[in-house]
C-alpha cells in the first residue's frame, strides 16, 4: 500500500505541470472590429507571459464568481485592459449562419490584479 502511495505521488505532478502551463496572464481589450450579426470578435489580447497579440478572440467570464465578474464589468477590463486575467485559450465550435466553426475564446479563470500603463499601451485611452 505504501509503494502504491508513492508511486502515486510521484506521477501526479506529471499531469498536474501541463495543466498549470496552460493557465498564462492577458489584457483583454477592443480592436475597433464592429459587427452587424454575432459573434463579433471585438477583442483584442496580449499574452503577459509570452508578449503575442492576437485579435479576434472572445472573453468567456462566465466561470467567475459573481463579484469578479462586476469587477470586471464595472472598470471596462476588457474595453480598456485595466486588468490582468489569468486564464487560457482554446478554441470552440460555434454556428455562426448554419455553419460550424471554430473560434478562439479566452476563457477567463480569475483577476491576477490591475494592470500597469505598459502593459496596457496596446488599449485604447480610458
Amino acid at each position: 500500500m505504501r509503494l502504491r502511495t508513492l508511486a502515486l505521488a510521484a506521477v501526479l505532478p506529471l499531469f498536474a505541470s501541463p495543466l498549470a502551463a496552460a493557465e498564462e496572464r492577458y489584457v483583454v481589450c477592443d480592436n475597433g472590429l464592429r459587427c452587424v450579426t454575432a459573434p463579433c470578435p471585438s477583442s483584442a489580447i496580449r499574452n503577459l507571459d509570452s508578449g503575442a497579440e492576437t485579435r479576434g478572440v472572445s472573453p468567456d467570464i462566465d466561470g467567475l464568481a459573481e463579484s469578479d465578474r462586476q469587477r470586471i464589468r464595472e472598470t471596462d477590463a476588457l474595453y480598456y485592459g485595466r486588468l490582468v486575467l489569468r486564464g487560457h485559450v482554446e478554441d470552440r465550435d460555434q454556428e455562426i449562419a448554419g455553419r460550424r466553426q471554430s473560434l478562439p475564446v479566452l476563457v477567463v479563470t480569475g483577476i491576477e490584479r490591475e494592470a500597469t500603463a505598459d502593459e496596457r499601451r496596446h488599449c485604447r485611452a480610458g
